[in-house]
């Protein structure tokens, strides 16, 4: 049965901006508060009590995806719910220039079941087996299929098992910490569907701009072409831009806004991550002057979290490199809270610039008070935007 749109299915259930007694933050907030050592930190958690207010400082990332289908109604209403004041779209381009909400352009194998439909057939690359030491491979781009088409798939939580020899196979990879007990129903959204549920939820927007999978020009629509007909859907949407956090990894695209959208562009937020040879405690491995950024109108910058927190003596405290780019009075948020799963191994990537220090999950709150009292980041992205939103709430941010 083909999915109903985002419209409708509001028309439908009659959404409405959530009450501040609405806001529902579950069992893992204080889960994680228990888990603290004895402590201040803890002693403040511990002492906080509802009702809980959503907070612009909670950010959800692509949703509530450590339990729900990233870039989907049911995943930015559970965001919501927890008391995320701003949700996220990121923003892919269809064969007909129409704009979605995927994570990437090329994603569609691993975030939905086109492979499952005969659209698979129209994937860059479709489905293959593994075979012996070859793993399975797909690739399907938003690039590959219509507005139309993209319409009729559901989205599924963001996995692929590549030892797969069936498609069925192929697309059961969940990770043993997530779950698919909500991915039964994946409705996915354009990026104007996506405006009209976030305003609808009193939520605020920050739309993250892809990368082209393409070469660009892509049928005479260029990156710039791209990059305005983003801000032009929240115009035409009546949505203030000082609602709005445009974001990028392209430097370029950051530029545009604030040259051809200077509203917008006032509060474009420029991505970074942590690369090869990067060390965030030696200027010398930075690739950015963050003084000739803000003399170039750039006001937010958005790195990993691993680039904003190091470790010393078992302790996790600010990095060089977030003072200096707080010292350039940027305006500093971070990305993404609750994204590694358990945090006993380490963290992962997200972490691995404070991996000694990292054992438990009650880290998460530990990173988290870093990044708020000595970073001083205006806002966290978290894949469980409630333990964000807890924080925020006991902290007064």
């Amino acid at each position: 049965m083909k999915p109903l749109s985002i419209l409708a299915l509001a028309a439908a259930s009659a959404i409405a901006a959530p009450a501040l007694a609405d806001v529902q933050l579950g069992p893992r907030p204080m889960y994680l508060t228990d888990a603290l050592p004895e402590g201040a930190l803890k002693d403040k958690l511990q002492a906080c009590t509802g009702p809980f207010e959503p907070s612009t400082f909670s950010i959800g990332h692509r949703g509530a995806p450590l339990m729900f289908p990233e870039h989907t109604v049911e995943s930015n209403r559970a965001a919501a719910r927890m008391g995320a004041g701003i949700l996220e779209c990121d923003v892919a381009f269809t064969a007909d220039k129409e704009l979605v909400c995927r994570h990437a352009q090329n994603d569609l194998h691993t975030t939905t079941n086109i492979l499952a439909t005969d659209l698979g057939d129209k994937c860059t690359t479709p489905f293959a087996a593994a075979d012996g030491d070859t793993p399975a491979a797909a690739e399907c781009r938003t690039s590959d299929i219509t507005l139309a088409e993209y319409r009729t798939l559901n989205g599924k939580m963001d996995a692929a098992n590549r030892a797969g020899t069936t498609v069925e196979e192929y697309m059961d990879g969940t990770a043993n910490w997530r779950t698919d007990l909500y991915s039964t129903t994946g409705t996915l959204m354009t990026h104007a569907e996506s405006i009209e549920l976030f305003k609808s939820l009193g939520a605020k927007f920050t739309p993250e701009l892809k990368s082209p999978s393409v070469e660009m020009p892509f049928d005479g629509f260029t990156q710039e072409d791209y990059a305005q007909k983003m801000i032009d859907e929240y115009k035409a949407a009546g949505i203030p831009a000082s609602d709005v956090w445009a974001q990028s990894f392209n430097l370029d695209d950051v530029l545009y806004w604030i040259k051809a959208e200077p509203e917008f562009g006032e509060q474009a937020v420029f991505l970074v991550e942590w690369y090869d040879g990067f060390d965030q405690q030696d200027p010398e491995s930075w690739q950015w002057d963050f003084a000739e950024l803000k003399a170039q109108g750039v006001n937010y910058l958005a790195p990993s979290i691993n680039m904003m927190v190091t470790e010393e003596n078992g302790e996790i405290m600010a990095s060089a490199f977030a003072k200096a780019a707080k010292a350039a009075d940027l305006k500093l948020i971070a990305w993404t809270l609750e994204r590694s799963g358990p945090l006993a191994s380490g963290g992962g990537w997200y972490f691995q610039s404070v991996t000694p220090a990292i054992d438990n999950d009650s880290d998460y709150l530990v990173v988290l008070d870093v990044l708020a009292q000595d970073v001083g980041v205006e806002g966290v992205f978290s894949d469980w935007p409630a333990t964000v939103t807890y924080y925020a709430n006991c902290m007064g941010l």
